[in-house]
């Protein structure tokens, strides 16, 4: 049965939800599911923006007929090619067969090595083209590599709506409402909305820059992403985000301690220090053991704080496997403009410390704070205080940006 919600005069959210799935993209956990968001708006023509994926395709359907009412579907926007929003594209064609698909030329040959659809009813737009459905014009903004490089936006300057594509987007299934105003989104959504950003689309900060800098000059009333909820108020403070993760500034002063450990001795110093810091007056201390805290939730926390602490044993004359890992994937995503500080542990020949600065000097603007601190097996005395010292340092680091 469909389940649909007019969002403005004449536009309709069509989409849906998944909470079955478990991995986004085969990759991140999304234990609160995701929704797949399409938009039927109704003028004089009629304009389906976006499908969905496979997961919500019946109710998708049912919603596009029932908004439909018997009249036929004029045009099909495409703003992103990735399946969970295009899957549904060849039963859509099947079905509604006059329809013209709006879109660019990459998203054109895109649907060529996805679907093999040679259809001669494409409409190819470029960046800045307009066209009238009657009562509204759409305009069409280029935003491409946020995050593949077909991407494209829909404005429509008569009602102030943008549709987004995948940036603004969150995981997590919508729950009853379909706008942001209508739940808490600070406590229900900015997590997984900062996970989404940093994971999917973070490692293309100057793309969303640029998109944001297009954005600017556009007067938004209604925003329309592929994921999430719409925004219909206070959508300043969510595009403040979006401007300070994008341009890799943190979010919030404090620190995040991250440590692998084996046996427990580096947990242990890494609690020590976390500890002391706490103790010096920072609120705001997170720890993680990266071996089992998945590393999505580890890449947006490291983005989210100013300052960060790297701990690990040494392993095959290495750094463990898991922090290994997670480095790995700081640096995919373009990691920088942090201070950071390292721990380090080795029964016979410590060395991971050296291998984790050879990897951090590679990032952009990281600033070390203090010596790194060598443990042999486990805490002693000598290196309690070592690390109680670095604390401190940190901590003093961290109040003094505070208070600035």
């Amino acid at each position: 049965m469909y389940n649909t919600t007019e969002i403005s005069k004449n536009l309709y959210y069509v989409g849906g939800n998944d909470r079955r799935i478990a991995l986004f993209e085969s990759a991140f956990p999304v234990p609160r599911g995701v929704s797949y968001n399409s938009y039927l708006l109704l003028d004089q023509k009629t304009v389906l923006f976006d499908t969905v994926d496979i997961a919500a395709s019946e109710v998708f359907f049912e919603n596009v007929e029932h908004v439909l009412g018997g009249r036929a579907l004029d045009y099909l926007v495409i703003h992103h090619m990735e399946p969970d929003h295009s899957a549904s594209f060849v039963r859509l064609m099947e079905k509604y067969p006059g329809v013209t698909v709006v879109t660019n030329q990459k998203v054109k040959a895109m649907l060529s090595n996805f679907f093999h659809f040679e259809g001669e009813n494409v409409l190819v737009v470029k960046e800045g083209d307009t066209m009238s459905v009657g009562g509204r014009t759409l305009k069409f903004v280029f935003a491409p590599m946020v995050h593949w490089p077909e991407v494209m936006f829909t404005y429509i300057p008569e009602d102030g709506i943008l549709f987004s594509a995948d940036a603004f987007g969150t995981f997590g299934a919508l729950a009853g409402s379909v706008f942001a105003d209508e739940v808490d989104f600070e406590r229900n959504f900015l997590d997984d909305a900062r996970r989404y950003y940093f994971n999917i689309v973070g490692k293309y900060g100057v793309q969303v820059q640029n998109v944001l800098k297009k954005a600017a000059g556009l007067e938004i009333k209604l925003v329309c992403p592929l994921h999430g909820p719409v925004w219909r108020s206070n959508f300043a403070w969510f595009l403040q985000k979006y401007d300070t993760w994008s341009k890799y500034l943190p979010e919030e002063r404090g620190v995040a301690v991250f440590y692998s450990s084996v046996y427990g001795h580096t947990q242990n110093a890494a609690e020590i220090l976390a500890a002391t810091i706490a103790r010096n007056g920072v609120k705001n201390v997170k720890a993680y053991d990266v071996s089992v805290t998945h590393v999505s939730d580890l890449l947006a926390e490291a983005f989210r704080y100013s300052h960060v602490v790297f701990a690990t044993t040494t392993y095959n004359n290495g750094i463990f496997i898991s922090m290994e890992h997670f480095l790995s994937d700081l640096k995919a995503h373009a990691y920088q403009k942090r201070k950071y500080a390292l721990v380090e542990n080795g029964s016979w020949a410590p060395q991971a410390g050296g291998y984790m600065e050879a990897i951090v000097r590679e990032w952009k603007e990281m600033r070390k704070i203090g010596e790194t601190v060598t443990l042999l097996s486990a805490v002693k005395e000598d290196t309690r205080a070592q690390l109680e010292a670095l604390g401190g340092e940190i901590a003093a680091d961290v109040l003094k940006e505070t208070d600035a």
